[in-house]
Parts: C-alpha cells; structure tokens; sequence
C-alpha cells in the first residue's frame, strides 16, 4: 500500500513524497512555545491563537494517524539575486511570480486523496500552507529534506526550492526515516539575511524578516529596516538563493510557476501609479493579491527610497497626499531618503 501510494503521488505531478506518523512530537511543539513566547512571531498573531492545534497533527485531527507530504520543485530558471541590481525594479519573491501555487497543489492532494479512499479506504484531510499544520517539521520527519539554518526546508535533490502539502489519513502506513543536517559549517544564509533575522542558526525572529515586513505586518516598518530592504517588494529569497545544496536543483517544468511577465522585474514607477483596480487586475490569480494594493504600495515606496533614483521623485510627491496613513508615511519617509542622497 506504501509503495502504490508513492508510485502514484509522482503520477500525481509531484516531485518528493515521503510519510510519517501523525503522533505528537515533543521537539516541534516545544519549538513553537519558545518561539511564541519570545515573540518572534510579531503581528502573525494567527500563529499563537492556534497553537494547540499546531502543534501535531492529531492536535488539529485526532483520528490522524499517518501524514503523506508531498513536495513540488519551484526551482527558478535564473538566479532571483540578479534583481537586486537592477535598482528601478521590484524585487518579487520566486514563489510568488507565477500562478498562485495553493491552487495547483490543492488539487493535486485531493486527486492524491480521492484515490487513495477509493483504493485503500480510511478517512482524509488535505492541507497547503493556510492550515494551522507545522509543514517544514512534518517534511523533515517524513525525509524530504531536514530544516536548515536558514529554518527552511533544504533538499538534497531540490535545493531550498519545495512547495509542500499534506494528506493527513487514518491510516496506519510505512513510515520514512529522516535525512541528517547536511548544513555542517556553512552559514551563507545566516550571513546573506539583509535585516538580521537569522540571529542565531535555525532560529528566525520573524519580525526582522524581510518576508515578514513586506507581506505580514500592517505597521510602518521601522527606519532602519527600511533601509535594508532594497528593491524587495514582496518576500525575500536571499537566504534560500545562496544554498549551496541548490547546485543540484532541477529548474521546475511547471508553466504555472513560470514567472509571468507583468511580475518579472516591474519597473517601481509603474507600480507607483497603481489604484486599487489596477492593483486587483495585475495581482489576479497571484499571491501577492492577499497584501492589498495599500501594503504594497507601502513596498514600492521603500523600495523607491531605496533605489538612489530621483527619477523616481515626482512619483513618490504624488503618493504623498494618499489618503491611507501607512501609505503616506512610507512616501515621506522615501521622499526623504533620496533627497538626502541627492544632496
């Protein structure tokens, strides 16, 4: 049964498989607590409100017995640091430049599912990234990858580069050994983090990530973050990019995932001028619809400030009299930066 599963996981379209018991593992849930209570998780508030059932698969399912997690290859077709040289442009995350992934992998789990109840019955649950499921501890312990230094998921086959789902089942299945660190000495990804998020190895306080800051938080961000975050406008792939287990990656096949061209390095002045219908017309179908045309705007602009280029000038003065506070703060903060920097 095992061995089908596998088989037709892959027919299913997806890259790795592994599986693992859906019992409570000390380890996890003992690492979000001190994550929570250190308050890492800044305003991801969600995080703490269902933690009880984050913390292993039979806290959200009691009937849950194993957990089939599935991996997709994002692989990107060129290196995501090239961008940040190109200083009039957006900076949009490898993960975020295609087709919305929740929908793609979403219904691949229910195929996965639908056969596996028709073929070996039990019961199922499916889950992609917005349940409260603990995703990169579950794909260790399944043998898909182990968590690095950067808190990722690395891959010996894929890099840092794996979407990840799960079918939670009641069925009692084979289960998978974890792969060891292979991280060793390197710390490239603690060093490449912009803001110092990585302040310590496999330990992220997500209120300095740069992801956290463009993507979660609903504040101003703090001067000094800003002026870290370059052209980086939705997410941050700085340090997944520098792993050196990214050497084997497979670039991904998936046209879904392929960059689409409206968010393939977009011009900052361009995406200044965007209104709220705009902003709902680029961002169709994408992920970065979920910031809203206000955050993101707030993105632009620091990026903008970022940028050194006082061409950029006459776009920011127009956003200064938004009407949205976080808008007009972000404009005259990046109004100020780079008339600091002409002088």
């Amino acid at each position: 049964m095992t061995s089908d599963i596998r088989k037709y996981a892959l027919d299913c379209g997806f890259d790795a498989v592994g599986i693992t018991s859906a019992a409570v593992c000390d380890k996890d849930g003992d690492a979000l607590r001190a994550f929570l209570k250190q308050g890492r998780n800044g305003d991801m508030t969600w995080l703490a409100e269902k933690a009880d059932r984050r913390v292993s698969p039979t806290a959200l399912w009691p009937e849950a017995r194993s957990v089939i997690v599935l991996g997709l290859n994002y692989a990107p077709h060129t290196d995501p640091l090239d961008i940040h040289g190109r200083k009039d442009r957006a900076a949009i995350s490898v993960y975020a430049q295609g087709k919305d992934y929740h929908d793609l992998v979403k219904k691949r789990l229910k195929v996965l599912a639908r056969w596996l109840v028709e073929s070996h019955g039990g019961d199922v649950k499916v889950f992609v990234d917005t349940a409260p499921v603990m995703e990169k501890p579950l794909a260790a312990r399944a043998g898909l990858g182990w968590q690095g230094k950067h808190t990722n998921l690395v891959s010996t086959k894929f890099g840092s580069w794996l979407f990840l789902g799960e079918v939670f089942t009641t069925l009692e299945l084979d289960y998978d050994t974890p792969q060891p660190d292979h991280c060793g000495s390197c710390d490239l990804c603690v060093r490449a983090c912009p803001t110092g998020a990585l302040d310590t190895p496999y330990r992220i306080d997500a209120t300095r990530c740069i992801s956290y800051l463009n993507i979660e938080t609903r504040s101003h961000i703090d001067n000094d973050l800003m002026a870290r975050m370059g052209n980086r406008i939705y997410g941050c792939d700085d340090c997944l990019s520098v792993c050196p287990w990214n050497k084997f990656q497979v670039p991904n096949t998936e046209p879904a995932f392929h960059p689409r061209p409206e968010l393939n390095g977009a011009r900052l002045a361009d995406m200044m001028d965007l209104d709220d219908a705009s902003f709902r017309q680029v961002f169709s179908g994408s992920p970065v619809k979920r910031t809203g045309r206000e955050r993101m705007i707030r993105n632009v602009l620091v990026a903008a400030g970022n940028s050194g280029l006082t061409n950029l000038l006459p776009g920011i003065k127009k956003l200064l009299d938004d009407p949205s506070d976080l808008i007009h703060k972000a404009a005259t903060w990046s109004l100020d930066r780079l008339q600091h920097r002409k002088l």
